[in-house]
């Protein structure tokens, strides 16, 4: 396919974007934006019996008074540990949220995305930063040590809301706080990426399997900086950071398709631009333009990045371009280019693995992840 019949396929799709975002607005029940927050139902007696028995004396008395009480860092891990256990024991015990009131949070975040445009925010949606604050705040985990993750959300603390591969992403995390505020029940890692969800369903892409368990953690449980991508880094650096959070060649490349979605910004990154003509859409023109636009070296003032020839209108960073001058790597590339669908099952497969990283299994209050309600099936 030539460059301009491709430019012109993916014009279609941006322009058709709109569209689809106004059908599934018009489409979505006013109601949901008046609903107040339902409570959970209350467990039965037998429930509650096995409950407090399952929490034992560690969250009432003395420890309990020391963890919430203490500034000490072991106390604060205690209290992660005392927390834990409690998800741990609510899961078995069916004390939790059902999932029509998960579903509520999706369908207020949903409602949330569209608004972008009403405040002439990037490409007039905040999927791709949502996206972005689930990413960042699962791709910490560490196999080798079993720290990092989504379980804690420990993006909420200094220093690692300062990280710079972070820069930015205080506006995704002020954009659902007043959903917190509006479900207080719900914990900020199971937010942030049920938030990641929403934005890739919302957006045109493909279900993610999604369950809640994760906790709020503390600050003394931030991860280290440099355990995200760097962008400007090659084929060796991607394997290390993706092989340690425990991926493998084929998982990698169908995650860094969500490049498909959004663009850098000069003040957040450094870098800057789309990677594709649609950024409000989840397709796989990533990996279409990835192999056959002809990309040049940018000549700018600003970090190494490429920029296509024929319009100089879309960038690709380093870590992007090396996975086509990679072979393993490349042979993936063409296989989503050629297959969306195909695309789309494993990218699927990948986000829901990535968004569970670091959460004990004992904490999700279901054995298999649910399907989450997309605005127009409503």
């Amino acid at each position: 396919m030539s460059f301009a019949a491709l430019k012109a396929s993916a014009r279609r799709v941006g322009s058709a974007a709109p569209l689809a975002r106004a059908s599934r607005t018009a489409l979505r029940n006013p109601a949901f934006r008046k609903y107040s927050t339902e409570a959970p139902q209350a467990p039965k007696k037998s429930s509650n019996a096995a409950l407090f028995g399952a929490l034992g004396v560690a969250t009432v008395g003395g420890i309990a008074f020391w963890v919430y009480t203490s500034n000490s860092d072991s106390a604060k891990e205690a209290g992660s540990a005392v927390r834990s256990g409690v998800q741990s024991a609510k899961a078995a015990t069916n004390f939790t949220p059902t999932k029509e009131d998960y579903q509520k949070v999706y369908n207020r975040i949903a409602e949330i995305l569209d608004t972008a445009s009403d405040k002439g925010y990037d490409d007039g949606s905040y999927g791709p930063i949502l996206l972005r604050l689930a990413w960042h705040s699962s791709g910490t985990y560490d196999k080798e040590t079993n720290t990092g993750g989504s379980n804690y959300a420990t993006m909420r603390f200094d220093p690692e809301a300062k990280h710079g591969a972070n820069n930015g992403l205080n506006i995704a995390r002020d954009l659902l706080e007043p959903v917190k505020q509006e479900f207080p029940w719900i914990s900020y890692g199971d937010l942030w990426t049920l938030g990641g969800v929403a934005a890739i369903q919302e957006l045109g892409g493909p279900k993610v399997p999604w369950r809640p368990g994760r906790i709020d953690g503390f600050a003394a449980q931030c991860t280290p900086d440099g355990r995200l991508p760097d962008g400007a880094l090659g084929a060796d650096h991607i394997r290390n950071v993706f092989y340690r959070m425990g991926f493998n060649d084929q998982e990698i490349v169908a995650l860094i398709g969500g490049h498909a979605l959004g663009r850098c910004h000069r003040d957040r990154s450094g870098f800057d631009g789309p990677w594709t003509f649609s950024p409000t859409s989840v397709t796989n023109e990533f990996y279409r333009l990835l192999l056959n636009e002809k990309w040049v070296w940018k000549k700018w003032d600003g970090p190494k990045q490429l920029e296509d020839k024929s319009t100089h209108s879309l960038m690709m960073l380093p870590t992007d371009y090396a996975l086509v001058q990679d072979k393993n790597f490349k042979k993936w590339v063409k296989a989503y280019a050629d297959d969306e669908q195909l695309w789309f099952k494993d990218f699927a497969a990948a986000v829901a693995k990535l968004f569970e990283l670091g959460v004990p299994q004992s904490q999700f209050v279901t054995s298999e992840p649910w399907i989450m309600k997309s605005s127009d099936e409503k």
